[in-house]
C-alpha cells in the first residue's frame, strides 16, 4: 500500500473533551494496525482530556479495539429504529 491512504480518523478538540467522530481503515488494510495507531496517537494527544467516540453496537471489531486501548463502555443509544450504537469514553 505504499503511496495509497490507508486509513483515517476525524477528531474534534474541545477545552475538556476530544472527540473521535470517525475512524476509517481500507478493508485492504484491516487487521495490521493501522487503526490503532490513529487512535492511539489521539489519545496521546488528548492531554488529560475525556475522549468520546461511538460505534455501532455490533461491530464487534471497533468495540474491541477501544475496549483494548482502556475505553469504557457508558452507553447504548438507539439512534434510528433499529440502529443501535454504543458510546465510549477514555478518561485519563
Amino acid at each position: 500500500m505504499a503511496g495509497l491512504l490507508a486509513g483515517a480518523i476525524a477528531v474534534a478538540y474541545h477545552p475538556v473533551t476530544v472527540d473521535i467522530d470517525r475512524l476509517v481503515v481500507d478493508p485492504s488494510a484491516h487487521r495490521q494496525g493501522i487503526g490503532r495507531a490513529l487512535v492511539q496517537d489521539v489519545v496521546r494527544r488528548a492531554e488529560g482530556r475525556m475522549i468520546e467516540v461511538s460505534t455501532g453496537r455490533d461491530n464487534a471489531p471497533a468495540r474491541r479495539l477501544y475496549e483494548s486501548l482502556g475505553f469504557r463502555t457508558t452507553r447504548d443509544v438507539e439512534v434510528l429504529a433499529g440502529l443501535w450504537v454504543t458510546r465510549y469514553a477514555h478518561c485519563p
